[in-house]
């Protein structure tokens, strides 16, 4: 497996190359698959995350990927790929950072099957329950539990174990696209913090397979970093006006870091 960091070119948009591939309205994502599609029928074998914020001038992607990326419209800079064999056992903890789309299945009376996003699932069930608006936890702590409720009953298939309080959730939003002449609309929450492994096995199957729907539009790509004991201190972090409390690595000096910088920093291969 191979883990490369992937940028759009400055002048990426001024090329023809550009405007054919986008025109069917998936947006960046389209580029990426071009970059690994080498026949018309070759199946997605690579998962990617969008770094920007979708608000600067750069277009920044990780990706991990069966095969090497290949750049043939000359519209991307390739940094790496570097080799990306994880060395896990079970009981190592690890800094983790995940972009998911979190959604649930469930059957309606007739028994079709149907996903629902899991933040406006918990927002339903509360007015189900007949609690009025006022009295609905604040929507960054539905965020949190909602999403952290997601995560641990998919962690234990995938080989790994997380703690109500070394985990973080949050930037829920909606990711809107045109697919052909339907619009297409995903629920985007960003995990990240502390996991144990409990099955190497297992663990390194998600982190080349991912976690959760969606992953050839940027979702489900789960990356890890080491975090050693003796670096590690318990802190109070405020995360977008919420206080907890979370073992991380120490920055630069005594400095702490923030859990996403902890594991969005460099040194991404364990």
């Amino acid at each position: 497996m191979y883990i490369s960091q992937i940028e759009l070119k400055a002048d990426a948009a001024r090329r023809p190359e550009f405007w054919r591939t986008v025109s069917g309205g998936v947006e960046a994502h389209k580029l990426i698959w071009g970059l690994f599609a080498d026949s018309p029928d070759r199946r997605r074998d690579f998962l990617c995350r969008r770094r920007d914020d979708g608000r600067g001038p750069k277009v920044t992607f990780l990706t991990v990927s069966a095969r090497a990326p290949l750049d043939r419209s000359g519209l991307w800079e390739i940094r790496g790929p570097k080799a990306y064999q994880p060395r896990l056992k079970t009981g190592r903890r690890l800094g983790f950072s995940l972009r998911a789309n979190p959604v649930i299945s469930r059957r309606d009376h007739a028994g079709r099957l149907h996903r629902h996003d899991v933040i406006m699932d918990a927002k339903k069930r509360l007015a189900a329950e007949g609690r009025s608006r006022p009295e609905w936890p604040p929507l960054p702590d539905l965020v949190q539990e909602a999403g952290f409720r997601w995560l641990s009953r998919r962690a234990g298939d995938n080989g790994f174990a997380v703690k109500p309080n070394e985990v973080g959730a949050d930037g829920y939003h909606q990711v809107r696209f045109a697919k052909g002449a339907r619009q297409v609309s995903l629920s985007s929450l960003d995990f990240y913090g502390v996991l144990t492994v409990i099955d190497p096995e297992a663990f390194g199957r998600v982190l080349y397979q991912g976690l959760g729907p969606a992953k050839g539009y940027g979702f489900g790509l789960l990356l890890v970093r080491p975090l050693p004991m003796k670096d590690r201190l318990s802190i109070l972090f405020v995360e977008k006006g919420r206080l907890d409390v979370l073992g991380v690595p120490r920055g630069r000096g005594d400095e702490p870091v923030s859990a996403l910088r902890v594991v969005e920093g460099s040194g991404l291969g364990v």
